[in-house]
């Protein structure tokens, strides 16, 4: 019995076996694609001690508003009910916001358009003058922006 056959064809069978391998490196890495990064934005906010906000967008990404999460702190203290934006009526707040918040507006918010939102008497903490309010706006968990100002 002769062995000289077996050599050329183990060499073809473990050069494909690589060629496979190597193929499949290849696409799982072509196919890989990263995530698009958080849009970023500079916000204005503006409060007064009747509980009316006004978020300016000064810059930066044009954000999608049905992909945002806002929440208003006074003085370290979440709001107890939060702005489901876009939104017309929503418990803790005064219906028919302004701008993008509204559900009837467009669904982008651009650099220069301001939204405006105002707390309903139900809504607590109160705004008092001197409270520091931060509202934080995210887009799937991630941070946008985050504006803080003393009422």
């Amino acid at each position: 019995m002769s062995r000289r056959g077996t050599s050329p064809v183990l060499g073809v069978v473990l050069l494909c076996l690589l060629t496979v391998v190597s193929a499949g490196f290849v696409g799982a890495s072509l196919l890989h694609v990263p995530p698009d990064p958080t849009p970023q934005a500079v916000l204005d906010v503006q409060v007064n001690t009747a509980g009316e906000f006004t978020l300016v967008h000064r810059g930066g990404d044009t954000l999608s508003v049905r992909a945002l999460s806002i929440q208003i702190l006074v003085n370290g203290t979440p709001l107890t009910h939060q702005p489901p934006v876009p939104f017309f009526a929503a418990p803790g707040f005064e219906s028919g916001p302004t701008g993008p918040f509204n559900v009837a507006s467009n669904t982008a918010w651009s650099a220069g358009e301001q939204a405006t939102l105002t707390l309903a008497a139900t809504n607590r903490p109160a705004i008092a003058p001197g409270d520091v309010v931060t509202v934080r706006v995210t887009s799937e968990n991630a941070t946008v922006a985050v504006a803080e100002v003393v009422v």
